[in-house]
Formats: structure tokens, sequence, C-alpha cells
């Protein structure tokens, strides 16, 4: 019996959640170990499924870094990055956008098999992702673009039908060349651009820390004005600040809350969205309402 109630009570708690945003968008960025792990896979999609059938409208903006590494090392190349980004040449290029098509129709099947409707896309299919090319501290990088424009009609459509939209993250620059695209700023920019209510970025670290050698120092939650000043007093460093000046800018930019997960931890979504206390950091705007204690 015991065991029972506490199921009860964990639904209780999630109702409010559910209340709040329903018929909402949430974008997930779904990238890192949660990719490659079929366990955590499963729950990934899991999550995202639920949230679908609980009343959310979720979008999925995914990577395959992993992947990609992979395929062009089968190739006989050698992955390059230069400032932690993919140095992208033709065929690197190709291998990527095939390697990312076939992750894209994996997680369609896994969503099909849990008996919701899903479509996989790219940033070319109706102009979604429009790109100009991106460089690197002035450095080419090959075919990696940075996002100048988003077109949200064709994901508005399918969510409009009930389809769970799946993008991968590739674009086209004004002369129809294709490119390759960050999977995080393809997420900030759909996710702006769809007004989403939240952004979820699953990853490989627990959020933010004020202090990374201090476990105790993670933070719950971060207003945008708290990050700034942790990113000027020079606690933020390495990849984790990009990542959070993208999640800076896609408050600043409409979106209302933005949540950093490990991907690592099963049910990770439903664990920060749906309880009082959630496990990653939560970034959100100056005048927005507090869900934590601390």
């Amino acid at each position: 019996m015991q065991e029972v109630l506490q199921k009860a009570e964990v639904l209780i708690e999630a109702l409010p959640y559910i209340q709040r945003f329903n018929r909402k968008i949430i974008v997930v960025k779904y990238g890192g170990s949660a990719m490659v792990d079929e366990e955590l896979k499963k729950s990934v999609i899991q999550d995202v499924t639920l949230l679908k059938l609980v009343g959310f409208k979720p979008i999925i903006v995914h990577g395959g870094g992993k992947e990609i590494s992979k395929w062009v090392e089968k190739s006989g190349m050698e992955p390059e990055f230069v400032n932690g980004l993919r140095k992208t040449d033709a065929a690197t290029m190709e291998i990527a956008e095939m390697v990312l098509n076939k992750v894209n129709k994996s997680l369609v099947r896994m969503v099909q098999e849990l008996g919701v409707n899903a479509i996989g896309i790219s940033g070319k299919d109706g102009g979604l992702l429009k790109v100009d090319k991106k460089y690197s501290d002035g450095q080419d990088i090959g075919f990696v673009g940075d996002v100048k424009d988003v077109n949200p009609k064709v994901l508005f459509d399918l969510l409009e039908k009930d389809f769970l939209p799946i993008v991968c993250p590739i674009g086209l620059d004004d002369t129809f060349q294709t490119y390759n695209i960050n999977a995080d700023d393809a997420a900030c920019a759909i996710a702006r651009a769809v007004h989403a209510e939240k952004l979820a970025f699953l990853t490989d670290i627990e959020g933010v820390y004020k202090d990374p050698g201090d476990k105790s120092t993670l933070i719950s939650e971060l207003s945008v004005s708290e990050a700034h000043g942790l990113i000027g007093e020079g606690y933020i460093g390495g990849g984790m600040l990009p990542k959070l000046n993208n999640c800076i800018e896609a408050i600043e930019n409409g979106v209302s809350r933005v949540h950093i997960l490990d991907g690592r931890i099963p049910h990770c979504l439903l664990l920060e969205i749906f309880t009082n206390r959630g496990i990653g950091t939560a970034i959100l705007g100056d005048g927005e309402e507090r869900f934590y204690l601390s």
C-alpha cells in the first residue's frame, strides 16, 4: 500500500506542472551519452513521448557527433576540431548528413513504437534553417553553418496536426549549399522562433556549478543576471561557456525557461520538469517566478 501511495504522491506532485505547461511548446536538445547508450536512449524517448501524451508540444533537436566521428574514422579520415567545433570538409559533410539522417529516422522509429506519430525533418525541409558560413576565431572550419533565420511554419504545421517533430541540424545557405550546424545552436534558434516555453539541453554534465570542482555548488535555478555575473567573474569556462551563452540568448529572445540536464540520468527530463526539486540547472528570466526553495 505504501508503494501505491508513493506513486500517487508523485502523480499529484506533477499535476501543477502539467497544468502550467499544457499545450506549451518544449524544445529538447538531445545529445551526448544519452544518444549512445541504448537504455538511456530508450528512457529519453519515453520521457518525450510522455510529455506529448500529457499535453505538451515537444520538438526534438538532435546531434550525432560521436556517431559522425565513428563513421569519419571508418572512412579512413581523422576527425578534426577547432575550438570545439568539427572542421567539416566536403567529404565529412557528406558523412555527417548521412549519419544524422540515419539517427533521425531511428528516433522516429522509437517514438512510433510508443504509439505517438513522429516526423523526422532536417533544417533543409521547408527552409527551416537558413545559415551563413561560420568561422571559429577567424578560422575557416569548412561547411559549418551559423543559423541566421528560422522558418518555423513547418514545425507549427506538424504540431497543429499532432505530430512530434524530430529535427536534425543541417541547413542551407543562400546558394543552397548544405551546412552542418551545431545542435545546441540549432535548438536555441528553433526555441526562439517557436516561442518555446521551455528549452532543455541533455548533456554529459549535471548542470551549472559555481565551482566545477565542488559538486555541492550545483545551482538549481539561475537568473539571466546571475548567469551574466558568473560569466563576468570567470566562474564559467570550457564547453559550459558557449552553452550558457546560448541559454541566456534564448531567454532574452522569449524562451521562458532553459534547463541544463545530465542526460546520463535515466528519465532526467521527467525528474526536472515534473518534480518540486529538479536535478539540473534551470535558467530563467529576471522576472520569472522561481519554482525551487533555494
